[in-house]
């Protein structure tokens, strides 16, 4: 599982482009997001690196 931060996620619109990234990358991903904290856990095949590089590319960097 990857745990992220994305502060820029934060309304459904985002939740959704969220997981759509998510799912270019394995499209049996699942997506977990809680848009109060901001944070959303990935069951996910591809590297944290190339989940972290596609959100980037969509506006979501994610937090240290």
């Amino acid at each position: 599982m990857i745990e992220l931060h994305l502060p820029d996620m934060t309304c459904g619109h985002c939740v959704r482009t969220v997981t759509e990234v998510a799912r270019r990358l394995d499209p049996q991903a699942q997506v977990q997001t809680d848009l109060v904290t901001h944070t959303a856990r990935f069951e996910i095949k591809a590297e944290e690196q190339a989940l972290r590089h596609a959100l980037e590319e969509e506006g979501y960097r994610a937090a240290a």
